[in-house]
């Protein structure tokens, strides 16, 4: 595995962090803040440096490039396999009339399972529903196959998102990168860091990703009475408290952020579904807590592993990045510490972070977790 790795920052040209190794017709991940992916040239300039690349674009609330996290930038790894091979799909939300589960049914379904040994996704990340994206990516996925990746950001402003495969970035764009060969590794996981605080509510009125109302009250008149003065920065200030979510089918809570509110309907949109019935209680963490979750979270994925990682691909959670501020970086330091300073790190925060739990086969939508995917040839 050959990797090149750059960085861009607003107004400059790409700057090589890496030796500018020459490549082969690589995967050309780009990941970066959307006002730099929204420039005319986005697309021409990445393609000059790699003609014969398969370019990836997601824009995010922050890029991860080795153990720094930036802002208003764009950074690039670009990834030679010497022993494997990828393909890449993608479809837009708009062909399918918010039908997220037939799109991740026929998106999965346009791979070859033989040699198949994950699927990594990019997604936007404003209007569709993680969750039953991922029940039709799982539908057509065959049992042994990883899957994981996430939702593409917009720093903390969720107007819109982007994304794109050898095009310039758009709206409502899924990608799927498909990686194949025997000789692969590739292993991971997650954890969050959060702990749970208030009383613990019923859902007793929603609709897919849409909660209206908690205990038959209206779910938003509840959410601001427990926010407070910080209830006048929503959706923003979602992002500090999120909301385990508990169905009781046996399977493990999972965390859910508000993306968007909606004022006449006294309704919050979260990232994935929230059932009639389940249980719902307030989330919340410090910064130390958040920086043990990533080690965690690193823990687990490379606990599976038998060698070393060469790629590490990092999906974390905006609202982890607000809490932690200014020690951003402690988190993106504890992966590397155990992972290992040989491998190459990139990555970014998201609206929302797709993986299984640790050892589990089914992958899950997730909020407020350090999410990785550890790779080697």
């Amino acid at each position: 595995m050959k990797i090149v790795q750059a960085i861009k920052h607003k107004g400059s040209d790409w700057n090589f962090t890496t030796p500018k190794t020459e490549l082969v017709k690589p995967l050309v991940l780009v990941f970066g803040d959307r006002y730099q992916l929204e420039a005319e040239n986005c697309y021409e300039e990445v393609l000059q440096l790699f003609p014969d690349g398969h370019i990836v674009f997601g824009s995010t609330s922050g890029e991860i490039l080795k153990k720094n996290v930036y802002e208003n930038s764009a950074v690039l790894t670009a990834i030679e396999f010497e022993r494997s091979t990828f393909i890449v799909k993608s479809k837009n939300l708009t062909d399918y009339n918010g039908d997220d589960t037939l799109l991740g049914q026929e998106l999965m379904a346009e791979f070859a399972t033989e040699k198949l040994k994950h699927v990594f996704i990019v997604s936007e990340g404003s209007s569709v529903n993680g969750s039953t994206l991922i029940t039709g990516l799982e539908k057509s996925k065959h049992d042994g196959i990883g899957l994981s990746g996430g939702l593409c950001g917009d720093d903390s402003r969720f107007e819109r998102t982007l994304c794109s495969y050898n095009t310039n970035p758009k709206e409502g764009e899924i990608i799927a990168i498909g990686l194949y060969g025997e000789s692969l590794e590739i292993t991971s996981a997650n954890f969050g860091g959060w702990s749970v605080f208030g009383p613990l509510r019923t859902t007793t009125r929603s609709k897919g990703n849409v909660l209206y109302e908690l205990d038959g009250k209206p779910a938003l008149d509840l959410y601001k009475q427990y926010l407070g003065d910080k209830a006048k920065d929503l959706p923003k200030s979602a992002l500090f408290y999120p909301l385990n979510v508990d169905v009781h089918d046996g399977s493990e809570p999972l965390v859910r952020t508000i993306l968007t509110i909606d004022e006449k309907e006294n309704s919050m949109t979260l990232a994935g579904n929230v059932p009639e019935g389940s249980s719902v209680q307030l989330m919340m963490s410090t910064v130390d807590d958040i920086a043990e979750g990533a080690r965690q979270a690193a823990q687990l994925a490379v606990s599976l592993r038998k060698t070393k990682t060469e790629l590490a691909l990092l999906v974390s959670c905006v609202g982890r990045k607000l809490v932690m501020d200014q020690r951003t970086e402690d988190e993106v330091e504890e992966v590397i510490d155990v992972i290992g300073k040989q491998a190459a790190v990139t990555g970014f925060y998201s609206y929302g972070e797709m993986a299984p739990f640790a050892g589990q086969g089914k992958c899950k939508l997730h909020n407020q977790t350090m999410t990785l995917t550890l790779l080697s040839e």
